[in-house]
């Protein structure tokens, strides 16, 4: 994982709907949480959430059990600020998902926009899994996505992993039911294109 530190510099360098990642609405994430038929109630945790709208979409869903993860407490704060009042309603956590204390079987939805691209090495990889895996509830939704194999090769300066759908979930493996995948063509603010591959499966009774 990067440092800590880089990240706080970005969420504190610019604003966050001048990010190259953000969109004023997470819809396609949230189509696939609304698809799966997710009730107000399940358990749903935003992995690298930071100062994505899409915790905002979800509040104003009905959803009442949201956590958002991210490594950067700057990027966390931007979120609370835009939401004020009804950041009180979610819980905020500050912390690197590979070392993250979760609640096991926790989560009924497992969302991630965000990190998994930027786990270079096989032993991040296979840790990231082994969260998921402890952290998400049997017939838990996983959704990841990550930059798709003709999307950038870096992001904030940074190297970054592409894959095609079925590579996305190989990574995961058989404990993990593939449901679907999609593609999302996303233009960034400078209107720059960056496409995104979306794997959503669902994690198997163990």
């Amino acid at each position: 994982m990067q440092s800590k530190d880089h990240w706080e510099k970005i969420y504190t360098g610019k604003a966050a709907d001048e990010l190259s990642w953000f969109q004023a609405h997470a819809e396609l994430s949230l189509r696939l949480i609304r698809n799966a038929g997710t009730p107000p109630t399940a358990a749903i945790i935003d992995v690298g959430g930071g100062a994505s709208t899409l915790v905002d979409d979800l509040l104003a869903s009905g959803h009442e059990n949201l956590t958002v993860l991210d490594l950067s407490g700057a990027a966390l704060a931007v979120a609370q600020a835009r939401l004020g009042g009804r950041a009180a309603a979610v819980k905020w956590l500050e912390a690197n998902v590979l070392e993250a204390d979760l609640p096991v079987h926790g989560y009924d939805v497992w969302h991630d926009r965000a990190v998994f691209h930027f786990l270079l090495t096989p032993e991040e990889r296979h840790a990231y899994v082994r969260t998921v895996l402890r952290a998400v509830k049997p017939g838990g939704l996983v959704i990841v996505a990550s930059f798709a194999e003709d999307g950038p090769t870096q992001c904030s300066g940074l190297p970054v992993m592409r894959y095609g759908a079925n590579e996305l979930h190989a990574e995961f493996g058989e404990p993990f039911l593939l449901l679907g995948h999609e593609e999302e063509s996303h233009h960034t603010p400078g209107n720059r294109e960056q496409k995104f591959v979306y794997c959503f499966c669902r994690k198997q009774a163990s």
